[in-house]
């Protein structure tokens, strides 16, 4: 458990540098999907989807 928070830790830290120096390219978009695996292999994995979903839903109840 403790590895992959490094991982995922090391991995998000490389994306946000990623995003900040301008386009991604393909092998920042492969790190960032690497890095949605693993945050979906973590305990904050339901807290992330309930945050996307409730958003989501927020966005859609807007536009009616």
């Amino acid at each position: 458990m403790a590895i992959s928070v490094s991982v995922a830790l090391l991995l998000l830290i490389l994306a946000v540098i990623f995003i900040r120096n301008g386009g991604l390219k393909t092998s920042h978009a492969i790190i960032c999907v690497l890095l949605g695996f693993l945050l979906a292999g973590t305990s904050a994995a339901p807290t992330i989807h309930h945050t996307l979903v409730s958003t989501a839903n927020m966005i859609n109840g807007v536009g009616r």
